[in-house]
């Protein structure tokens, strides 16, 4: 049986995030990809230039046409973009009951550009969180979600995956990549309590759709079967390994991709 897993998000037009991002994703670890496009972007590695969102009732009709055909075994949910797309979200999961949902609540993009209003924001808390089978907030993200400062310390970044958790989810994990120090520590709240993660920082400008890039790689474990918290090492091994590897890839004139394909391409040399 093809593992099969649907992201739902916006389109990133430079292919570092979003739609872009999953998809490869999903390929690199062995699973097929179905897609709901939330919102078009003309965007780069050096910033967001526009944002089209996509008709909330034609999100809504991607989630369901996909649904009515595919075994979906896992959903990763990204940006957004409004208020309206948030609620026929909510209302598109209903065609895909118990399939486990990874929410990363993508507000602010890389470069810094908001995608996300307050609104929406407070949409996101009481529609889509209580949804969600695993929250992957970074740690601005945590901070805005619960209207506090941004996490400094480990105990800080505890207590917030706790009030989150709060909100609904089954599960958070709260990203420490916007931390400082020279290990990237995210804390994982789950039925079975909390683990740490930790990895080492790497020294490089290209980590353009990291965020997403977890969180579908949580979704492609989940849909081959892992349990949630082996679904989570498995995704942050991933990720590390293809931000480590992220400059053998020579990508724009910005915040290049993180390298999805590390495992599979050969390696490229040092330019």
């Amino acid at each position: 049986m093809t593992a099969i897993a649907l992201t739902i998000a916006g389109s990133d037009s430079g292919g570092a995030a979003g739609i872009q991002a999953d998809l490869k994703t999903f390929a690199a670890l062995g699973v097929y990809g179905a897609s709901a496009i939330t919102a078009l972007t003309a965007q780069n590695t050096l910033g967001v230039e526009a944002l089209y969102p996509v008709p909330a009732d034609f999100v809504r009709k991607q989630i369901e046409a996909v649904a009515r055909d595919l075994d979906v075994r896992a959903i990763k949910i990204g940006m957004l973009a409004t208020g309206a797309i948030i609620e026929a979200v909510a209302e598109g999961l209903k065609s895909c009951p118990g399939v486990p949902v990874v929410l990363d609540p993508v507000m602010v993009a890389a470069s810094g550009d908001v995608l996300l209003d307050d609104e929406a924001i407070e949409t996101l808390r009481t529609v889509l969180i209580p949804c969600a089978s695993l929250l992957t907030p970074n740690l601005p993200e945590a901070a805005k979600l619960l209207g506090e400062g941004q996490a400094g310390t480990e105990r800080e970044m505890s207590a917030q995956a706790q009030a989150l958790k709060q909100l609904g989810p089954g599960a958070v994990l709260v990203k420490g990549g916007h931390g400082e120090g020279e290990n990237s520590v995210d804390i994982l709240l789950d039925e079975e309590g909390t683990l740490r993660l930790e990895a080492s920082r790497v020294n490089t400008r290209n980590t353009h759709g990291t965020g997403c890039t977890l969180s579908s790689a949580v979704a492609a474990e989940l849909a081959k079967g892992a349990t949630l918290r082996d679904a989570v090492i498995a995704a942050k091994a991933y990720v590390t390994a293809a931000i480590v590897a992220a400059d053998d890839l020579h990508i724009g004139k910005g915040r290049g991709p993180v390298h999805h394909f590390h495992a599979l391409w050969p390696r490229m040399p040092k330019r």
